[in-house]
């Protein structure tokens, strides 16, 4: 089953399959399955083309994959541009939302790097 572009892996439960599209997290797939009236556990190799054909219908009427990208850059963008302390902070490569950075923060920080002196110590005799 493909929708907007991206195949739906078959092997896995609907609810959970949904997941692989760009904008549908968990929530979002139980409420597109609950408009359809079809279960969650239901995996995407049993469905009837019907079936696909109204989860289609239903997943295309949200904003998703490539627009919803495009936008959320843009918002990023226009933060940058207006210099906010958000649009700083995303510019910076720091967390945004007001998490600390002394300690933790390492998946925007990137890996450790350990400051020093600068000068390796001489061997005593």
């Amino acid at each position: 089953m493909r929708v907007l572009g991206i195949t739906i892996p078959e092997n896995k439960r609907l609810d959970i399959a949904l997941t692989a599209i760009f904008g549908i997290g968990r929530s979002r797939a139980e409420s597109i399955l609950k408009k359809a009236k079809i279960g969650g556990e239901k995996r995407a190799n049993e469905l009837s083309t019907e079936d696909e054909n109204t989860i289609r219908k239903i997943v295309e009427s949200f904003k998703l994959e490539g627009d919803l990208k495009r936008e959320v850059s843009s918002n990023i963008k226009r933060l940058k541009e207006i210099k906010c302390y958000r649009g700083t902070r995303h510019t910076k490569r720091l967390p945004v939302r007001g998490q600390r950075t002394k300690t933790n923060a390492r998946t925007l920080k990137g890996a450790k790097k350990t400051m020093g002196s600068g000068r390796k110590k001489a061997d005593k005799k």
